[in-house]
């Protein structure tokens, strides 16, 4: 089994001085793992556009690839093709493409209403400069109507022109495989990468999990709850946990991994360490 399995890291842009510095520290540390990019969130209505490409300009910097997420919501074409500008000057060449949350008190989609319709705008106006992610739900978004119609809207981003996409974090493989098999039925045939969220809290992953519809199994909830604020023991299990669910993915041959390191870099080097990868 071959340990180059491709690697990418989500960061979020860092809100203080201190936390530039504790996420340059983490990125160079996780560059040792040799990632084919590292992405950088972007919030409701771009609430941080500026600082997810100063971080983006940082990684390309580096000599990493850098990927901002770029959502549409709010948008007029006008502001879309103005940043998709600045991104091609600083020399951006992977777009992580999302519909995005609607800041509270913003009462309008703008001109863009789906991630589908950012992505045709990206390739019409720029044709093949950019590599396209594109976000997809193995458990299926909360807001959708149905699973089929979300089933339909990720494959409507693939016939955009988007290149790829990255998973919503799951802790259960059978999600997962099941998606990618529904959405090859649909046509969609571009590499889907799981997302993988390491467990470091209780608190924390069951907020994640509860607030974007992913699946907590109960054993793992219970087990988590269940060490009370043993720090340590959550850790340790987190761990455990994560690292076999990777494995098992990677057993069946998946794309590649991308982790949500919230700007952490030790679980994800424990666990690519445990997995041989890197």
């Amino acid at each position: 089994m071959s340990a180059e399995l491709p690697l990418s890291f989500e960061f979020f842009p860092p809100k203080t001085p201190e936390g530039a510095d504790k996420l340059a520290a983490a990125r160079r540390e996780l560059y040792a793992l040799r990632p084919q990019f590292c992405s950088v969130t972007y919030g409701a209505g771009g609430s941080t556009q500026e600082g997810t490409l100063q971080t983006v300009q940082a990684i390309i910097a580096e000599g990493v690839e850098g990927a901002p997420h770029f959502s549409c919501i709010g948008a007029s074409a006008a502001s879309i093709r103005d940043k998709l500008a600045q991104f091609d000057a600083v020399g951006v060449r992977r777009i992580v493409a999302l519909r995005g949350d609607l800041p509270s008190g913003h009462g309008s989609f703008g001109e863009f209403r789906y991630a589908s319709d950012l992505v045709a705008f990206i390739r019409a106006e720029t044709g093949r400069r950019f590599h396209i992610e594109v976000a997809a739900y193995p458990e299926f978004h909360p807001q959708a109507r149905s699973p089929e119609a979300d089933l339909d809207a990720f494959a409507a981003k693939v016939k955009a022109g988007a290149d790829g996409a990255i998973t919503q974090m799951f802790f259960n493989t059978d999600a997962y495989f099941r998606f990618v098999d529904e959405a090859y039925a649909k046509g969609v045939d571009v590499p889907v990468v799981p997302g993988i969220m390491p467990i470091t809290n209780s608190s924390g992953i069951i907020r994640f999990a509860d607030g974007c519809g992913a699946d907590l199994p109960r054993w793992i909830r219970l087990r988590l709850l269940g060490f009370g604020d043993d720090t340590a023991s959550i850790r340790a299990f987190g761990l455990d946990v994560i690292t076999d669910l990777c494995d098992q993915l990677r057993t069946a041959g998946v794309p590649g991994l991308h982790f949500y390191t919230m700007n952490q870099a030790a679980p994800t080097l424990e666990i690519c360490r445990r997995l041989g990868l890197g």
